[in-house]
């Protein structure tokens, strides 16, 4: 048994009705949490480095190559 380290995943923000905080067309940094995940939420990461729950339906969560994936999450340390 290997102990894998969770990939890293993202969202882009495809609807912001009612909420502020969110950049319709952005990239997130989606971050895991199984509990939010069964009430349809996603914990996403702002520009503030803080995370939040948003309901699912307002992103699509999409793969990106880990290289990809290393360098946006090193531009936003």
């Amino acid at each position: 048994m290997t102990d894998k380290k969770p990939r890293t995943r993202f969202a882009i923000c495809i609807s912001s009705d009612g909420c502020d905080d969110l950049e319709v067309w952005k990239l997130y940094r989606v971050l895991p949490d199984k509990k939010a995940a069964r009430e349809d939420f996603l914990r996403i990461v702002d520009e503030s480095g803080e995370d939040y729950l948003y309901p699912a339906d307002r992103f699509v969560v999409v793969g990106l190559a880990a290289p990809a994936a290393k360098k946006l999450l090193a531009a936003s340390a």
